[in-house]
């Protein structure tokens, strides 16, 4: 389902709070407000502004893959054998109910979709193709691209 674009004025304040949340999303409000120069009580208010807003969609641990023995990064290309709005739905329940697929975005142009996963190494990789991917509904072809060495990665937006 399409989201639905939501125009909200943002000034240098609020500019300042998504940059200083993005930056450490545990700061504790009255840190906040003394890092963007508001009482804690007007800081309070303009988060809060923000997460009803749906600006601040939500707040999460970033887990280092390596920690956790997930030591590649794969993003595949991925063409289905139609893309009527049946297959696409379809291929998009079980994306959205497989935990292993990171991240999945249905594309312009010759191929469907681009899905991101992490894996422990070849034998892990080699069952994601074999029993995840081989097995969505309507998956025809993919094409993986493996990650050598990341150069920057950010969940930061520029604001």
């Amino acid at each position: 389902m399409p989201s639905q674009r939501v125009d909200v004025k943002l000034d240098a304040i609020d500019k300042g709070i998504l940059r200083e949340l993005q930056q450490s999303g545990r700061l504790s409000n009255q840190d906040l407000a003394q890092r963007v120069h508001l009482s804690p009580s007007a800081c309070l208010r303009r988060v809060k502004a923000l997460e009803d807003a749906g600006v601040l969609a939500g707040y999460v641990a970033i887990v280092d893959p390596k920690a956790v023995g997930r030591y590649g990064i794969s993003y595949t290309i991925i063409n289905l054998a139609s893309t009527t709005p049946s297959q696409l739905e379809a291929f998009e329940r079980a994306v959205r109910d497989e935990p292993e697929v990171l991240d999945c975005f249905y594309l312009a142009g010759s191929n469907d979709y681009l899905i991101r996963f992490v894996y422990q190494d070849a034998e892990d990789l080699e069952r994601f193709h074999s029993e995840v991917l081989t097995r969505l509904p309507g998956v025809v072809r993919s094409n993986s691209l493996l990650v050598l060495r990341t150069v920057k990665r950010t969940t930061a937006l520029p604001v």
